[in-house]
């Protein structure tokens, strides 16, 4: 199947997904993941409808999506991966989502950068929900906590919140924290679900859904 017939199918099975949670349809926005594909397999799945992106790598990102922006100026990217201080000038400048803030250094560096560039971005907090040693994010513990100053302190739009379960555990209670969590902040936002558990985190409450594979193929 090429990578537009596999955009049908999981917007298919997302529909599904909402139906079954006795969610409205169109209350989940697929985040297609496009990192490490070139504009050439990205373009059909643009033509096709797919306007929200994800990438992984800010220097990759801006290889190929100028370009791609400038021919589909209503696209909008979200930056779903790592990032350090002294990418944020160059994030600030192209995505339009920054869904991996996870600590005050790069909470302060995003915030000087939106104010030199005069670009007014969303945010969103990542957690790291598993706790695991090799992941990126801020503790559940600490998050509240976290989501106030980068409010408070830094100013930034903090619209929700990200998470990725351990791959080795049922994801179900992991997406249900990341739920309590963000009432508790009182953020709206829930990015959670890959391609492998997207139908899951329907079902708990995710307002977005980050799919690459299952669309684009195994890279």
């Amino acid at each position: 199947m090429s990578a537009v017939d596999n955009l049908a199918a999981i917007k298919q099975k997302i529909s599904r997904a909402e139906r079954k949670a006795e969610r409205e349809a169109g209350d989940v926005e697929l985040v297609a993941v496009s990192k490490t594909f070139e504009a050439e397999a990205i373009r059909p799945v643009i033509e096709a409808g797919q306007r929200v992106f994800g990438e992984n790598r800010v220097q990759e990102a801006q290889a190929k999506w100028p370009a791609l922006r400038a021919e589909f100026p209503d696209l909008e990217l979200h930056l779903i991966g790592p990032l350090q201080s002294n990418k944020a000038a160059d994030a600030v400048a192209l995505f339009d989502v920054i869904e991996t803030v996870d600590r005050e250094k790069i909470a302060a560096a995003l915030a000087s950068e939106c104010a030199k560039q005069n670009r007014q971005l969303q945010f969103y907090v990542q957690v790291n929900i598993g706790e695991e040693e090799q992941k990126a994010g801020i503790s559940p513990i600490e998050t509240l906590a976290f989501v106030e100053r980068c409010r408070d302190v830094h100013k930034l739009d903090v619209v929700g919140l990200m998470c990725i379960p351990p791959v080795d555990e049922a994801p179900g209670p992991h997406f249900a924290l990341l739920r309590k969590l963000a009432r508790e902040a009182g953020v709206e936002k829930l990015s959670m679900g890959m391609s492998a558990d997207f139908e899951i985190a329907i079902g708990f409450g995710a307002t977005s859904v980050r799919v690459g594979s299952a669309i684009f193929g195994t890279r």
